[in-house]
């Protein structure tokens, strides 16, 4: 790739907040149309190290000049519009350039996840042969460092694996690029973390203009935003909030990988302080608590940063927490942050990204609602009513209906607890290839996003997920993967687990998982739960809770399917005993 070097001992120059280029709102038919047009102007995407340190300025120009020759590449290469180009997801400019490449050749490029530091060589490439059969790529392009894992994945699905290096020193000829359509598919996307039942969102250009374009509406986007993240560009958030939405919005950029923001969090924090224009920066509420921690013992936060224009900080991707967000201001109050920065959202990949966002300085409003009202049983009079606190994550983005539904598919009023129900130009076109998958979830234009609300005034209120999904710290688990897991082990059958999510102490969900146990030996039992346990968490990246249950234990529903929501109101209520583990 090309890129001018800066005069010598000249520190780098970051591209601007503003230029002089009118901005256009993600009005454009298609994204190819959207980098053609950011290119003219001098605003771009800046790559930093662990510790923040500019490293590499990537002005829109050079991402379309790129681009352009990755799609030639391919083209060149056989690549046909609608064919696959799958690619491992690591922030920088490879990424960015093959992405709009893909786009530009009219191939559909497939973000997948890099390794994480648990699971394994194994489990790696496990997940990109599930994910790699089901969007069937003619294609993988990954970075050298993963080479090992990246091509086996490859070759066990039968497609071509090249780095991206290799791949980038090919002839680039002049060849004719397709004419796109705003009703083309752009790009898929997996968001589910699943790595047995994966489900690829289409996207086409035109849901993703739209949604990008209600998106800066609904921020109130201005000439002097500039956005910082650290979120990984395989997930909808960071993929189309914090990366396609700088293009199509013409916003400047500054990114650290997400493993350096796991080593080092507060770097996150430098860049925002750095900032001379408005900040606008998402995260999930974990990133906000692992700040909070890791600053909680040092003294010189007002020396350090300077979050006064941190204008909207996004909260997505998981349940918000008010507890966490208010000890976020807590301890970054004195460096300017203001508690109605927090721009609580509610949105799937299903849905592009955003279905709605609360309007920018009205901060985090909550709800304290009875436990029962949220899990729909009687309640126990003879005990003291216990409340949960409810974020509100705003209103629909423009261009998109939300409504509640009860079980017989009926709207349901304000303060009345349902499934949430979308409906707008932004809805993806389809699961790839599973149109059972996309006739169960898609119903005369209105989308089931599987999640539980309510709306008052025309905001809504999420409470919790109809869909078994298990999300962690941002991260998405389908129960399915879990189970399967342990299944693999010695001595287990389809229907002898049940995996679910439930509310440890400090208020965190982690994953929980009932299992039928058929052993006897107090000595074994141990052995066994420890063997489940470290099995769950080379899935998850994370302990769990393990309990070892008498056979035949946990529920099914009339025809016989295993039932989680049962199990787990059974397991909580104490009416499905686990044994005692000897000490």
């Amino acid at each position: 790739m090309t890129q001018t070097a800066p005069t010598a001992g000249a520190p780098l120059e970051p591209t601007p907040n503003a230029d002089a280029l009118p901005r256009r709102f993600a009005d454009f038919a298609t994204f190819a149309d959207a980098v053609d047009y950011a290119a003219q102007g001098s605003r771009g995407l800046n790559f930093h190290d662990p510790r923040g340190k500019l490293t590499r300025v990537y002005p829109y120009a050079e991402l379309r000049e790129d681009a352009l020759a990755m799609a030639r590449r391919l083209v060149a290469s056989g690549i046909r519009p609608g064919d696959r180009i799958a690619l491992v997801a690591e922030t920088g400019t490879e990424f960015a350039a093959l992405f709009c490449g893909a786009v530009y050749a009219g191939a559909w490029p497939v973000p997948l996840p890099l390794p994480t530091s648990f699971g394994g060589k194994e489990s790696y490439i496990d997940q990109l042969a599930v994910q790699l059969q089901s969007s069937d790529p003619t294609m993988l392009l990954y970075p050298a460092e993963i080479a090992a894992m990246a091509s086996a994945a490859a070759e066990r699905q039968g497609c071509d694996g090249i780095d991206w290096s290799s791949f980038g020193e090919r002839e680039a000829p002049e060849v004719a690029l397709p004419e796109l359509k705003s009703d083309d598919i752009c790009y898929l996307q997996y968001s589910s973390g699943s790595t047995r039942f994966p489900h690829g969102v289409a996207v086409t250009h035109g849901a993703l203009m739209s949604n990008l374009a209600a998106h800066s509406h609904g921020m109130v986007l201005t000439d002097n935003d500039r956005c910082i993240s650290w979120l990984p560009w395989y997930h909808d958030m960071g993929l189309v909030g914090c990366f396609l939405s700088l293009i199509a919005n013409q916003v400047s950029g500054d990114y650290l990988k997400t493993e350096d923001f796991a080593r080092r969090p507060l770097a996150w924090l430098d860049l925002i302080s750095r900032n001379e224009g408005n900040s606008i920066s998402y995260s999930p509420t974990f990133g906000y608590d692992i700040c909070a921690r890791r600053i909680s013992s040092q003294s010189n936060v007002s020396e350090r940063f300077d979050l006064s224009r941190w204008r909207l900080a996004g909260n997505g991707a998981d349940m918000i927490r008010p507890d966490v967000m208010q000890n976020f201001v807590d301890a970054f109050a004195e460096a300017g942050f203001k508690a109605n920065a927090f721009t609580p959202s509610y949105g799937l990949a299903e849905a592009t990204l955003a279905v709605t966002i609360m309007p920018p300085g009205e901060g985090i409003k909550v709800e304290l609602v009875e436990e029962e009202r949220l899990s729909g049983t009687p309640r126990d009079l003879s005990r003291p009513a216990r409340y949960r606190a409810i974020v509100n994550c705003g209103k629909a983005v423009r261009g998109m209906e939300v409504a509640i539904r009860g079980e017989e598919g009926r709207e349901m009023p304000d303060h009345h607890i349902g499934k949430v129900w979308c409906r707008g130009p932004s809805v993806m076109h389809s699961y790839f290839r599973d149109p059972e998958a996309t006739e169960a979830c898609l119903v005369d234009g209105w989308l089931d996003t599987g999640d539980m609300g309510y709306t008052v005034d025309g905001y809504l209120f999420i409470v919790g997920r109809a869909k078994d999904m298990i999300i962690i710290n941002g991260k998405n688990h389908w129960p399915q993967d879990i189970e399967w897991a342990v299944e693999q082990l010695p001595g287990f059958h389809q229907g002898d687990i049940a995996a679910f999510a439930v509310q440890a102490e400090n208020g965190e969900e982690v994953p929980a998982v009932l299992v039928h146990c058929r052993v006897s030996d107090p000595i074994e039992r141990v052995k066994l739960h420890d063997q489940i346990r470290d099995k769950v968490r080379s899935i998850t990246g994370m302990n769990c809770v393990v309990e070892l249950v008498p056979p035949r234990t946990l529920p099914r529903t009339s025809s016989g399917k295993l039932s989680r929501a049962k199990a787990k109101k059974l397991y909580l209520s104490g009416e499905i005993e686990p044994y005692q583990l000897a000490a």
